[in-house]
């Protein structure tokens, strides 16, 4: 996955989309089917937003595919026959190749290995070490292919052949010659590495820096998929060119060895994090029926045993036109872009048939479930229930009850952080994904309070809500700031083409033109009311996280230095950069940190360099497994 900053994902999962002025889009529609929402903007010249949007997340997955979407957000960045290669014949053909020995591999692991597997006769189907004599000659021979594609063919060799160099002393006659000698055979060996190779690495995004492209990235989420980048207006046209090219002919090259990477994206995100498979395991556990329940980035036992051919039937049900909407917002003219628009994207051919509809829906919860975990992080819980999805009447008065909960002058932190001091940090939140919604409670503990003490804080917030109504002023209060905030996200042409597209992809584009009315309307009744409706015992799951018996806290003195109203929103963030894998992110957000370092307040500064130090020892620490 590449560069989509933090900030930008928190922000909209945690506001409305709701915004304080209108935004009426050129909508143009193809023949073809897809779908094109302009708006054009002139107050930041010369700059466009622009993105298509695919309408399909894991929540459209199945099992033995799960991850697959975010699988797809990877490959869309390999290139085509025309972007990504100097030689596409000879790519297709090792393709090809790879292809027939991976299908090969796919059949003796899930018969032969799993059959092991099942008898105990091994731990790990998957595990190259329990391989039988063909799976490591096929594996082999793959590894081998996959190198010679890719510019690496004979690089063990190569690497000892430069160590040796280094030894040659070259003052002596037999070492100068010595030194000659492997000079040529090293320059033969990377002569015929070069030859072999069929790939150019990371062209989509050369082209478009040279260009003037900038933040060029993708995420995939429960429900949508969504690939944008800035571009200087006059290149609109190169924009529609290469997503129209990358949407036309995607060749999903690198395909058996990018599963690597994502295997390493999941194990830095998920496996290395204290609490990383607690959090997927408590999903499982509170998505009984719904696909929500297993995790966007996959299990991995279906990483592994993704098939081309299964990638291209996804791939040909949720990448056509009739799927897809594209998204323009800035200094462009309509009547220009419809036209470069047409030319373009005119040229995909359009669906066979509809994507299937999701039709599995969350069962109702019938009694209480809880997950106990050990581990190595701070103590902490979350309670979490079932709710609303997007648009339903009710997900405007749940939102507008997380708002009066959060903040430092909601009810939570002047509970649980000033005034008990149970808590370094607690707040609420409504989920309203496509299909389904949830509420979540979560904090972390402070000093000796216990994970029981949180919870039994938030079960003494939450009975104040069911029994007495919100105060005018204190909830004008918060529909305030959601103006406010509504207000602000409109500035960006960047912000409003992702609020644009996680509407659309949910249900309607226009919601971000209803919404504010729809918050502002909420009553102190209706708050009452959901939080009667959707709170009780039954409906709720619980995850409580304590240390291992013994185990002592490990205190950082970076982190127990900062203010102490600062340690438990420092602790929350230092544990996101953490656990974030994707180097471009980290460093973008580094370079915004530095710019805006100057402009914080002086008792800030402290948390700034904290953070700021977080993050270059993690980019340290990912540039160094990546050598």
């Amino acid at each position: 996955m590449r560069f989509a900053p933090l900030a930008v994902l928190a922000a909209l999962a945690a506001a409305p989309f709701a915004l304080a002025q209108q935004v009426e889009p050129e909508i143009l529609s193809l023949p073809n089917g897809m779908k094109f929402l302009l708006v054009p903007r002139y107050d930041q010249p010369n700059t466009v937003a622009a993105g298509w949007l695919a309408k399909v997340g894991s929540v459209n997955e199945r099992p033995g595919i799960t991850g697959i979407s975010h699988f797809f957000e990877h490959m869309m960045f390999k290139g085509t026959d025309t972007i990504g290669t100097r030689d596409s014949g000879r790519d297709a053909e090792y393709r090809a190749r790879q292809k027939a020995l991976r299908d090969r591999i796919n059949e003796l692991t899930w018969t032969v290995q799993y059959d092991r597997f099942k008898k105990g006769e091994i731990a790990d189907a998957w595990d190259p070490k329990f391989d039988t004599p063909e799976l490591a000659r096929l594996r082999a021979d793959l590894r081998d292919l996959m190198d010679q594609q890719q510019g690496k063919a004979g690089e063990a060799e190569i690497k000892k052949l430069e160590a040796e160099l280094a030894k040659c002393d070259e003052s002596t006659l037999v070492g100068k010659q010595r030194a000659a000698d492997v000079r040529k055979q090293l320059d033969a060996l990377k002569e015929q590495q070069k030859a072999l190779a069929t790939i150019v690495k990371d062209e989509f995004d050369q082209v478009y820096t040279k260009a003037g492209g900038t933040g060029m990235n993708a995420f995939t989420s429960y429900d949508l998929t969504f690939y944008f980048i800035n571009v200087p207006s006059n290149k609109f046209e190169l924009w529609a060119w290469m997503e129209s090219d990358r949407l036309d002919g995607s060749v999903f090259r690198e395909f058996f060895s990018e599963r690597d990477v994502v295997h390493e994206e999941r194990r830095l995100r998920t496996e290395s994090t204290p609490t990383g498979v607690f959090q997927e395991q408590f999903e499982s556990m509170f998505w009984m029926a719904s696909p929500y329940s297993w995790p966007v980035i996959g299990w991995p036992s279906d990483l592994n045993s993704y098939t081309m051919d299964e990638a291209t039937k996804y791939w040909n049900t949720y990448y056509r036109p009739n799927n897809l909407v594209g998204i323009v917002v800035g200094d462009f003219d309509p009547a220009e872009a419809k036209r470069t628009i047409t030319k373009y994207f005119s040229r995909l051919e359009p669906g066979t048939s509809a994507p299937p509809p999701v039709v599995t829906l969350e069962v109702e919860q019938r009694a209480e479930m809880r997950m106990d975990a050990e581990a190595d992080a701070q103590p902490q819980v979350e309670v979490r229930y079932h709710t609303v999805p997007f648009q339903h009447k009710d997900s405007y008065a749940l939102d507008v009850m997380s708002s009066i909960l959060n903040g430092r002058t909601g009810r939570l932190y002047k509970s649980m952080v000033e005034g008990s001091k149970v808590a370094s940090s607690a707040r609420a939140a409504q989920d309203s994904r496509k299909y389904a919604g949830a509420f979540s409670f979560d904090a972390e503990t402070k000093g000796d309070a216990t994970p029981a003490q949180l919870e039994e804080a938030w079960y003494a917030e939450l009975k104040k809500l069911q029994t007495e109504p919100v105060g005018e002023q204190e909830l004008q209060k918060v529909k305030n700031q959601a103006m406010a905030d509504s207000y602000r996200r409109l500035q960006s042409n960047f912000f409003l083409m992702i609020q644009l597209a996680m509407a659309e992809s949910m249900g309607d584009w226009s919601e971000i033109n209803k919404e504010s009315a729809k918050i502002q309307a909420v009553t102190a009744e209706d708050i009452k009311r959901v939080a009667n409706t959707y709170f009780a015992k039954t409906n709720r799951s619980v995850a409580t996280y304590v240390r291992k018996a013994g185990e002592v806290a490990a205190v950082d003195p970076e982190l127990a230095a900062l203010p102490a109203p600062a340690q438990g929103m420092a602790r929350q963030a230092a544990k996101k950069i953490s656990e974030e894998t994707d180097l471009a992110k980290l460093k973008e957000g580094l370079a915004q940190m530095e710019a805006q370092a100057g402009q914080v307040p002086p008792q800030m500064a402290p948390v700034i360099d904290f953070l700021r130090k977080k993050m270059t020892d993690r980019i340290a620490e990912l540039e160094k497994a990546a050598k």
